[in-house]
C-alpha cells in the first residue's frame, strides 16, 4: 500500500499546488478544430442524350433534369439542366450565327472573365472536333467564384451554344470542391458528344 504524501507546512501546500497548475497547461491557448463539411455521395455516371426541337443535341447526366429557362420568352432553345442533389445547374444558351461570331466569342470570354475579381486562376482550353464541326473553349475557373466552369461551341458559321455552371450556395470552393469537379466532367462529356442538328 502506497502512502500519498501530504506537506503539513501551508507554504509547501501553495508551492504544491501552484506546480500541479502550471502542469495543468492553463497557459496554452486551445487550438480550434478544422472546419469539416458535410460528405457528399456522387451517384455512378451515367447519361441519356437530349431529345429536343433545337438545332442541337448532345448528352446530359442522367441524374439531371431538363428545364427550358423560363427567363427567356422566345428563345426556346435556351436550358437548364437541374442537378437537384447539388442545387446546382448548368444554364445552355444557343444562338444562331449570322455574321456575329466573333462577337459571340469575345461575350463568353468576358463573361468568364468579368469573375477575375474573385478567381484564384482562370484557364481556357481549347476543344476541337473537326468531325461533327464543333470548336470552342473550355474556362476553368479556381477560386470561391459564381461560376466554376464555362464554355461555348460553335461551327463557326450557323450555330453558336454557350454553358455556364452555377450552384444556388454561397461560393466556397472548399465545401463544394467534389461536386464541381464531378459536374465538370459532366460538362466535358456535353461538349465531347455535342453534334449540330442542321434544321
Amino acid at each position: 500500500m502506497r502512502l500519498l504524501f501530504i506537506p503539513s507546512c501551508p507554504v509547501a501546500t501553495l508551492l504544491l499546488v501552484a506546480l500541479m497548475l502550471t502542469g495543468c497547461g492553463s497557459n496554452q491557448k486551445p487550438t480550434p478544430k478544422p472546419r469539416g463539411y458535410f460528405r457528399i455521395d456522387l451517384p455512378e455516371k451515367s447519361y441519356t442524350i437530349l431529345d429536343i426541337d433545337c438545332p442541337y443535341s448532345f448528352e446530359y447526366p442522367s441524374y439531371s433534369t431538363i428545364v427550358r429557362d423560363p427567363g427567356e420568352v422566345g428563345k426556346p432553345c435556351w436550358i437548364n439542366i437541374h442537378f437537384p442533389d447539388f442545387n446546382g445547374k448548368i444554364h445552355i444558351s444557343y444562338k444562331p450565327v449570322r455574321g456575329n461570331l466573333k462577337r459571340f466569342t469575345e461575350d463568353a470570354r468576358k463573361l468568364a472573365y468579368k469573375h477575375t475579381v474573385k478567381a484564384e486562376a482562370i484557364s481556357e482550353q481549347a476543344f476541337v472536333d473537326k468531325q461533327n464541326q464543333v470548336y470552342g473553349i473550355f474556362y476553368d475557373l479556381q477560386g470561391n467564384v459564381a461560376s466554376p466552369a464555362q464554355f461555348y461551341l460553335t461551327d463557326s458559321n450557323r450555330h453558336f451554344i454557350r454553358g455556364s455552371l452555377y450552384f444556388r450556395t454561397e461560393p466556397n470552393q472548399d465545401s463544394l470542391d467534389p461536386v464541381i469537379r464531378f459536374v465538370k466532367k459532366d460538362m466535358r462529356q456535353l461538349m465531347e458528344t455535342l453534334q449540330w442538328q442542321n434544321r
